[in-house]
């Protein structure tokens, strides 16, 4: 594994910057989320159309509208974790409400020209859910989560004086470190070196027991307007422009307790608190075309454009630290560094583009859709998670801020990777109900094959249709498996917590046509 070491956080005046490379794939690798008939089929509609989901993954597929629909999509999340971290597993659950695409979609003619139709929609869904909860525990004779601190101040060229300055450089970790004696300066032989409290434990061959406790809510939506033309049902054309919204806040506590009967190494224990939010907006672009070679088959690709969006964050963190011999206990808090107030970020995130290829076989397929019997269908996309990027968002972008992006931007390349997403599903229909069934399994974003990670969707459900009213009902069953880095140094081994998530969706569609 690639060991590197990012500047934490640096600041000037009330500006922070303080972003990590797991916000990359916060807003690019989760699972396709639509209504419950395409998520029943694993989320494969690049071709197939028809549906008010089109608007985010295939906007040629408006297309095949010649009504409208009113269409609104609940969902609830059945959520349960399991981590591990040095061989030892912890178990937490955490549910949670959400919503997939809902709004209108309208079709007809084109008023020029009778042989061909056009298609409108606007829709709003909830793209990736953040409600998630991340515990572990476990002993650790590796590594200290303090050393991330001592490795910062050690490379950061500043002095204690500089750290402790009301607006110091460093307010999230070396500040509240150094003020709360986590990390000092010692001299060992004729050198000074800066070290962690903890690694007087590590040193001398003994553990030191860690906890995480890390909790999420949030989510990302996107708001689309999208508009299709379908020439002689030969070929089909869209777009759609998107508004993806942010909300995301996470908190994390972390502690670690010497498990040593020792006094004489004066540490004792202590506790890190992070509290974090993003929000803001963006816009993106979705094209895409549908070929129909002959009336049964259809062949689709779609090209989403990066998502440009505008972002602030807000943190607070705070450090309580025990020591042996003699006992004592300091406190600190980040806004002791930032002028009494939480700090504040406000930079760009170019989220990274998106291509479908997608192809769909409709058996029967007549002018006079409810003859249709059944159709099987598959898609086939292309992320480029590495092409994620930060830059600041004003034209005054400070050097050090300059310094710490282009830092940033090239850990992401370095430790991700495009990856491939494989969709398949196929529905039967009874009459007036359908029954459903798909499988969806989204690769590994990152470049290191030792690191685990893929999503597995086993769906299934049934929908119903009759005089212009529908009602569709999915369950998906998601199982996940990610990796967790609850922190990173360059100088020590360190490791991360693997992680097994067993999610389960369920999702119903009610709609009208009119």
């Amino acid at each position: 594994m690639k060991k590197y070491l990012l500047i934490l956080c640096i600041i000037t005046g009330s500006k922070i910057f303080a972003q990590i490379p797991e916000d990359a794939l916060r807003y690019s690798w989760y699972p396709q989320n639509a209504t419950a008939r395409v998520m029943a089929i694993g989320g494969a509609m690049g071709s197939l159309g028809g549906d008010i989901t089109a608007t985010f993954v295939n906007p040629a597929g408006l297309g095949f509208y010649k009504t409208g629909d009113a269409v609104i999509t609940p969902g609830f999340f059945l959520n349960k974790v399991k981590t591990n971290y040095f061989s030892n597993s912890t178990k937490e659950s955490k549910n949670a409400f959400g919503f997939g695409p809902t709004g209108f979609v309208i079709g007809g003619p084109s008023v020029y020209k009778p042989k061909q139709s056009v298609a409108f929609s606007i829709a709003a869904t909830q793209t990736a859910n953040f409600n998630n909860v991340i515990h572990f525990k476990a002993l650790n004779h590796l590594s200290s989560f303090s050393e991330q601190f001592a490795e910062e101040f050690a490379k950061s060229g500043y002095t204690i004086d500089e750290v402790l300055n009301v607006n110091s450089p460093l307010p999230y970790t070396s500040a509240p470190a150094i003020n709360t004696f986590l990390i000092d300066t010692v001299r060992v032989g004729n050198t000074v070196q800066v070290k962690a409290a903890p690694e007087f434990i590590l040193d001398a061959g003994q553990a030191v027991q860690q906890e995480m406790f890390k909790t999420t809510g949030g989510g990302l939506y996107e708001v689309a307007l999208g508009g299709a033309i379908n020439l002689k049902e030969k070929w089909l054309f869209g777009g759609a422009i998107g508004v993806p919204l942010v909300s995301y806040k996470s908190n994390t506590t972390f502690t670690e307790t010497d498990t040593s009967a020792n006094t004489n190494n004066h540490f004792k224990s202590f506790e890190y608190n992070d509290n974090f939010t993003t929000k803001g907006a963006g816009i993106n672009l979705k094209l895409g075309a549908i070929f129909r070679p002959v009336e049964y088959f259809r062949l689709g690709l779609a090209v989403h454009t990066p998502s440009f969006m505008w972002l602030a964050d807000e943190r607070t963190v705070s450090l309580k630290t025990q020591l042996e011999n003699p006992a004592n206990s300091f406190s600190e808090t980040s806004k002791t560094f930032t002028n009494g107030q939480p700090g504040k970020s406000k930079y760009i995130q170019t989220a990274p583009w998106k291509a479908i290829l997608s192809a769909s076989y409709v058996f029967r397929e007549i002018e006079n859709v409810k003859k249709q019997r059944a159709f099987i269908t598959a898609d086939v996309e292309y992320i480029n998670h590495k092409g994620s990027k930060f830059s600041g968002n004003n034209t005054d972008v400070t050097t050090g801020e300059k310094a710490y992006y282009k830092s940033l931007n090239q850990v992401i390349k370095d430790e991700y990777k495009g990856a491939f997403n494989f969709k398949v599903g196929g529905e039967l229909k009874f009459n007036t109900v359908m029954g459903r069934l798909g499988f969806a399994y989204y690769t590994s974003p990152y470049k290191d094959a030792a690191l685990k990670a893929n999503h597995m969707l086993l769906s299934g459900g049934l929908g119903y249709r009759n005089q212009g009213f529908f009602i569709d009902l999915t369950y998906i069953h998601n199982i996940t498996k990610d990796i967790n880095f609850p922190y990173r140094l360059e100088d020590r081994q360190y490791s991360y917590a693997s992680i097994k998530q067993q999610q389960g969706n369920i999702v119903a569609t009610v709609g009208w046509k009119f």
